[in-house]
């Protein structure tokens, strides 16, 4: 593990000043989002790449942590975590991470909740198996690990906290689905399932255990169709709420939503009967797409 991943049992003393390493955190993950956040105000910017690096972090435990005792482990490390979140708004971080996210919640009046959420969704991915009981379970996941981080997000961009919070419910169960119906096969792998046992049964897939079975089913597609058009009219609300705002202050939620809802089209035109192949975006569409909404 490495050492900016551990939290220390006593206040760390920052070598590196924390704006630098959280920026460094954002530039190894080689996302394409973050010349986005590059466009943003020093203090805009500076406190995505903090919560960005915090998800990051909580991400990794959840999914790096492999071997036996795997999930009692990465349960003590989330509640470390926890625990870290309750210092931060006490204003006594122990990591360089919560140092940087220190101005950011205070500037920006970040909610702890939030980042509780974001911790609680990272928990629901700690066991050896994932199932997803029913649509309502599915969009709890997919409020926690993604609509969380569009509520951080959004009070730092500066929109009001209604507008925030519905842009956020909406694009991020909109990008959560579709990593979903891009990855059913890559889940499944790892005995992942994220299609709620209820939509699958009721397009005739009863049983849950045998993925093999599930995803090689043709009736799939009807599944993961059914969830498409929801992401569909979720990307739609969130377009809708984008527009009214000043482009400026939502330019790295316009970047991200026109990767996304992209991907999805491609996943709806190519369908969901196997065999499948995984969906990615050429360069040159991502570089567009970049350049169109992340520069201007």
């Amino acid at each position: 593990m490495t050492e900016q991943m551990v939290i220390h049992a006593s206040a760390v003393t920052v070598s590196a000043r924390p704006e630098v390493h959280v920026e460094n955190i954002v530039k190894a993950s080689g996302t394409s989002f973050y010349w986005a956040m590059r466009r943003l105000s020093p203090a805009k910017r500076e406190a995505m790449y903090a919560i960005y690096a915090f998800c990051r972090e909580v991400d990794d435990i959840a999914d790096d942590i492999g071997g036996p005792g795997a999930e009692a482990e990465k349960r003590e490390k989330l509640d470390q975590w926890r625990d870290e979140i309750g210092r931060l708004f006490a204003g006594d971080t122990q990591t360089i991470v919560g140092h940087a996210l220190l101005p950011a919640v205070e500037r920006f009046h970040l909610r702890q909740e939030d980042f509780e959420a974001v911790i609680a969704g990272m928990e629901m991915d700690t066991g050896d198996r994932v199932r997803i009981k029913d649509l309502d379970e599915l969009m709890l996941y997919c409020d926690r690990v993604a609509s969380a981080v569009g509520r951080l997000s959004t009070r730092v961009f500066g929109l009001d906290v209604d507008t925030g919070d519905r842009l956020a419910f909406a694009q991020g169960q909109a990008l959560q689905l579709t990593n979903i119906l891009r990855d059913v096969d890559e889940d499944a792998e790892r005995d992942r399932l994220y299609l709620p046992a209820d939509v699958l049964s009721k397009h005739g897939i009863a049983s849950i255990e045998d993925l093999g079975a599930v995803i090689g089913n043709p009736r799939l597609h009807d599944v993961c169709l059914e969830l498409a058009n929801g992401a569909a009219q979720r990307f739609r609300e969130a377009l809708a709420i984008i527009d009214t705002c000043e482009r400026q202050d939502v330019r790295p939620a316009a970047m991200m939503l026109e990767v996304y809802r992209r991907i999805l089209e491609v996943l709806i035109q190519t369908g969901w009967t196997p065999p499948r192949r995984r969906v990615s975006l050429s360069p040159m569409v991502r570089l567009w797409v970049m350049f169109r909404y992340g520069m201007f």
